[in-house]
């Protein structure tokens, strides 16, 4: 953990400290920027592990079951790692053979997406070429869910110890040294926390198969019309008045940079209290963006407050904490959606159409 962390710090801080060099050429600039982007994702993937195995073991973390579209969860899940995928030249593939309504089961959002995700993204880490299958289905009142990859796959004398804290497949490979070792450990804490089972089937050099199972608890299916294939720029013809609730300047300029061609209307407010009687007196708001963490009210408490008199506005919550129970504490106050920092364009961007093709006006 210390050596993942200080050479983190190392490329972050390093490269950070290159480009104050007179006479950068420009690719150079965007070379060093991209090695900062990318130790600085690590690092925030280190410390939200560090954080939830913490959670854990204090017994702090809760299971709030809602209704889940498991098909939504999924596609979202292989629409935002399909680009990762191909920058790599690896074919990711989807094999859905879950039923094709919108099925609603009762689980975990939350720890759901973090077992999708982190079982995804360990295969692309672990793969330099060929191609990763993403399999599910309902079997015996089970979600079934497997990831089959063509990479480097795992020594049969490190199998069992996998899923062990601080522990990887094979410490000598160059992949391996890239993480905290933690994320396969929280993966099967959630999975049993969600009375689930989670396995892995490897042969050292031609790939491996991650598998885990959930509790099929359907709540109801409900047959919705397939929608037909939108240019994203149509979608955004659609009028947007946008009211970014936000007191980080750059957090702001950022979301400003993201969307001003593509809404209608932006307004900023820096409090929760500006951002309540901003919304009683402007009624052609149809969306906002709210950080949580607001001086004078937090974003929760005026989410809270505009339902009461602006029920049928779509509000999205936004928040640099992205901690394991942040998305039900939002969606509970009242939000319609929630993004977490860093801000990923693709990600905020796919959140809007949802809102535009949904039933928010």
């Amino acid at each position: 953990m210390s050596h993942e962390i200080r050479t983190l710090m190392n490329g972050i801080l390093g490269f950070t400290e290159l480009l104050k060099e007179p006479n950068l050429s420009g690719d150079e600039k965007h070379r060093f920027i991209e090695i900062i982007k990318k130790s600085g994702d690590r690092m925030l993937n280190t410390v939200n592990d560090i954080i939830d195995i913490s959670k854990i073991d204090s017994g702090q973390v809760e299971i709030v079951q809602t209704e889940v579209n498991i098909n939504e969860e999924i596609e979202i899940n292989y629409d935002f790692f399909n680009g990762e995928a191909s920058a790599k030249g690896i074919e990711l593939k989807l094999i859905n053979d879950l039923p094709k309504q919108d099925v609603l089961i009762l689980t975990d959002k939350v720890k759901l997406n973090s077992i999708l995700s982190n079982l995804i993204k360990n295969a692309i880490k672990y793969t330099d070429k060929g191609s990763i299958k993403i399999y599910c289905r309902e079997k015996d009142s089970m979600f079934e869910f497997k990831i089959k990859d063509t990479g480097i796959g795992i020594p049969e004398d490190r199998i069992e110890s996998i899923f062990n804290r601080f522990e990887q497949a094979d410490i000598t490979d160059a992949h391996a040294r890239q993480g905290s070792g933690l994320g396969l450990s929280i993966i099967k804490a959630f999975v049993k926390m969600l009375n689930g089972n989670i396995g892995v089937q490897s042969e050292f050099g031609k790939g491996s198969t991650f598998y885990f199972t959930l509790p099929w608890v359907e709540k109801q299916k409900k047959a919705v019309p397939e929608k037909d294939n939108q240019d994203l720029s149509k979608v955004f013809d659609k009028q947007i008045n946008l009211l970014i609730a936000e007191d980080d300047d750059s957090s702001f300029e950022y979301f400003k940079a993201i969307l001003d061609r593509v809404v209608n209307k932006i307004v900023r407010t820096t409090n929760g209290k500006e951002t309540v009687s901003y919304l009683k007196n402007n009624t052609d708001i149809n969306l906002v963006l709210m950080d949580v963490n607001m001086p004078e009210l937090n974003g929760y408490d005026a989410t809270k407050q505009i339902k009461k008199f602006r029920p049928e506005l779509y509000i999205i919550a936004q928040t640099a904490y992205a901690l394991v129970g942040d998305e039900e504490k939002a969606l509970q106050s009242g939000c319609n959606d929630y993004i977490s920092k860093p801000i990923k364009k693709e990600l905020l961007l796919a959140k809007i159409e949802k809102y535009l093709l949904g039933s928010g006006e």
